[in-house]
């Protein structure tokens, strides 16, 4: 059975005094949360994993990252490998965010690597996908998440695969404010689905979690993840406040 996930990426946001005081008070809400089967994630700036982790060992949620580089080790400053966070014993890590595509100029083939050095560490994949808005407009959008889930994703073995999680997020609702309607969530998650199917197989499919991304927050949450294809969040700005993300945790 698939898991219901809520992940929060902070992005590039917090001093370390506020991410110590923002997680802290993540944990001591969820202390007195009843998450009915969901995992919470936090995903901070890289150099507050090790902190998060710290609490994590004793509250009841698990840490992710935002970014990992697909070599082990090397001459690639300023990168990350996925040695350093099997060390840490971070569980998840974000791979594929339209800001990392855009800014980063990452390609399917790039994050193809990143999928299988983490997966190579026992890390699980947090996989983004999404369409622009002027894709989108022009009715393109199931062919871009079909490509970009090829690209990256299905030359994995079915048993290697079932550790990945996916989030669509349309990137044109990104931060945006605006929100994919619960039907058009519901539409490209079970699209998603069906083409896990047909390349895997249906128990595959049915055990995939499929997160979705863009502008979801504590008004929204509860109808979009009512939906039978959409298992959680991977949620931005709304993970920023204590209040806030523990309403979209207790959402299913």
């Amino acid at each position: 059975m698939r898991k219901k996930i809520v992940a929060g990426n902070w992005k590039m946001n917090k001093t370390f005094s506020e991410a110590e005081t923002l997680i802290t008070e993540i944990a001591d809400a969820l202390d007195d949360t009843e998450l009915n089967g969901a995992e919470v994630v936090l995903c901070p700036p890289s150099l507050y994993l090790e902190m998060a982790m710290d609490v994590a060992f004793e509250s009841k949620f698990k840490v992710g990252a935002q970014n990992v580089y697909p070599e082990d080790s090397g001459a690639y400053t300023g990168e990350i490998s996925p040695l350093m966070l099997k060390e840490l014993n971070v569980a998840y890590c974000i791979t594929g965010h339209s800001e990392r595509r855009k800014y980063f100029h990452e390609s399917g083939e790039f994050l193809k690597r990143k999928v299988d050095a983490l997966l190579k560490h026992g890390i699980s994949p947090i996989f983004c996908c999404g369409e622009v808005l002027p894709e989108r407009d022009a009715n393109h959008h199931f062919e871009v998440i079909k490509n970009q889930l090829e690209e990256s994703l299905f030359h994995l073995p079915p048993a290697t695969f079932k550790k990945v999680v996916i989030a669509y997020e349309p990137v044109w609702a990104i931060g945006t404010g605006v929100t994919a309607t619960k039907e058009q969530a519901q539409e490209m998650h079970a699209f998603i689905r069906g083409l896990i199917a047909s390349k895997f197989d249906g128990h595959t499919a049915a055990d995939t979690t499929i997160l979705y991304g863009g502008s979801c927050n504590a008004k929204n949450a509860r109808e979009l993840f009512a939906q039978p294809d959409v298992d959680g969040g991977l949620i931005g700005g709304a993970s920023l406040d204590t209040g806030g993300f523990i309403s979209i945790v207790t959402s299913f």
